[in-house]
């Protein structure tokens, strides 16, 4: 079966863009959401992060999600050491996920997959782009946040830029027609493809 990374920068659209493909019967593997789940499941990441971290990582045995932002938001070293604790597990836990789908290829999205070299794992990968301005925006509505913070965000992820010399395929996400149109065309290159 191939594995089709999708991603893109905080606010380029990639949750959309992956309801579109899994309305074409596309299993689709959100990253992001199994990282977190693990952070609160895994014995062995909690242990590894309160290390790391201090005991306030976690609260009521759920992670400290604030506290650890903003660690990591003045530390970037911190960020890659959690990075390196949460990630294999995650990769490990994708990796029984796609023996139980069917179909042409699964998508793996991932905020992080060109930082965390996971495109390596991948037979192909598909980017989603939006102007820097709009991806603001759409974080700052969907957050309630700053400015300032998403652009903290943005400037800890590689540039689409950079992503672009590394991704297969590029779907703009600023009109949802265009979009889907977009996400059409990829698919059918995708079933074609041996």
């Amino acid at each position: 079966m191939k594995i089709v990374g999708l991603t893109g920068g905080i606010g380029s659209g990639k949750t959309t863009v992956a309801k579109v493909f899994n309305e074409l019967g596309i299993a689709v593997y959100i990253a992001d959401d199994e990282a977190k789940a693990l952070m609160n499941r895994s014995k062995v990441i909690k242990r590894k992060l309160i290390d790391l971290f201090g005991e306030l990582a976690y609260t009521d045995n759920e992670l400290n999600r604030p506290f650890i932002a903003d660690k990591i938001f003045h530390d970037k070293s911190l960020l890659e050491k959690m990075n390196g604790i949460v990630h294999p597990k995650v990769g490990q836990h994708f990796n029984r996920w796609v023996k139980n789908q069917k179909g042409p290829y699964v998508l793996k999205e991932s905020a992080i997959l060109f930082e965390t070299n996971g495109h390596k794992n991948c037979d192909f990968t598909i980017l989603v782009t939006a102007p820097i301005d709009l991806r603001i925006k759409r974080v700052m509505e969907r957050d309630n946040t700053t400015v300032k913070k998403v652009q903290a965000i943005m400037d800890n992820q590689l540039s689409d830029a950079k992503k672009m010399t590394k991704a297969d395929f590029i779907i703009e996400n600023v009109d949802l027609d265009k979009m889907r149109q977009q996400v059409m065309d990829v698919h059918e290159k995708l079933l074609t493809i041996n």
